[in-house]
């Protein structure tokens, strides 16, 4: 596979994930390989590519007779994705704490505030999961488990239109993720990694239930 050949396909699969977490194509929307070649001024063997890298995501399934359509969020994966992320991330974490360092915090924090800032400007919708994971991630960087935060970004692939759904749309549910981050980093700085891992475990565990209960009752999504 062509260098070129690589970079059409990650640009075909970005632009179509942006779109799909953005709301711009909602579930159930079908994915037209011609025309969404013809849109982006490629072949049609870049988009098959992209569109099986967003169905391993999550984003795309391929039904018979339809082709590839825009997944519906499912609050039957909802408790399964979210427990796996707070089994593994909460252990990353207080094996991460003890081995943070300054440039650890100052980097955290800068994200922080860059989600903080992404949230309180209710324009930028499509970063605030980047964001998030990118917080995260930077505080278990530091465990140097590199097998560990693969699996951890596989798992946010898949949960990232279920962490931006519960961001919009949970009562206060931006001002509870501000608040805990705020609190989680707080701890990591502390070292006091027990209360770190046990407050990030609830801190995902709470937004999968809050995501499966509105799920549940017909929130959009």
């Amino acid at each position: 596979m062509s260098p070129t050949y690589k970079t059409r396909t990650q640009m075909v699969a970005d632009s179509l994930r942006t779109r799909i977490l953005r709301g711009d194509l909602p579930a159930g929307a079908p994915l037209r390989q011609d025309a969404i070649a013809k849109e982006l001024a490629v072949s049609r063997i870049p988009v098959r590519e992209a569109l099986m890298q967003l169905e391993a995501q999550g984003l795309v399934k391929f039904e018979p007779h339809r082709g590839a359509v825009v997944t519906r969020l499912d609050p039957d994966a909802v408790a399964e994705l979210f427990y796996l992320r707070a089994l593994l991330e909460a252990d990353t974490l207080f094996h991460a704490v003890d081995l943070m360092t300054e440039e650890t915090f100052v980097n955290a924090q800068a994200i922080l505030d860059q989600f903080d800032a992404a949230l309180a400007s209710g324009t930028q919708v499509e970063h605030w999961a980047e964001l998030n994971h990118s917080f995260h991630a930077t505080l278990y960087q530091a465990a140097n488990r590199p097998q560990a935060m693969e699996l951890i970004a596989q798992i946010n692939l898949s949960c990232d239109r279920y962490v931006r759904f519960e961001l919009l749309f949970a009562q206060n549910g931006a001002n509870k993720a501000e608040r805990e981050h705020a609190e989680l980093l707080a701890l990591c700085r502390a070292r006091r990694k027990h209360e770190a891992a046990v407050l990030l475990k609830q801190h995902i565990q709470a937004a999968g239930h809050s995501v499966g209960h509105m799920l549940s009752r017909g929130k959009p999504g």
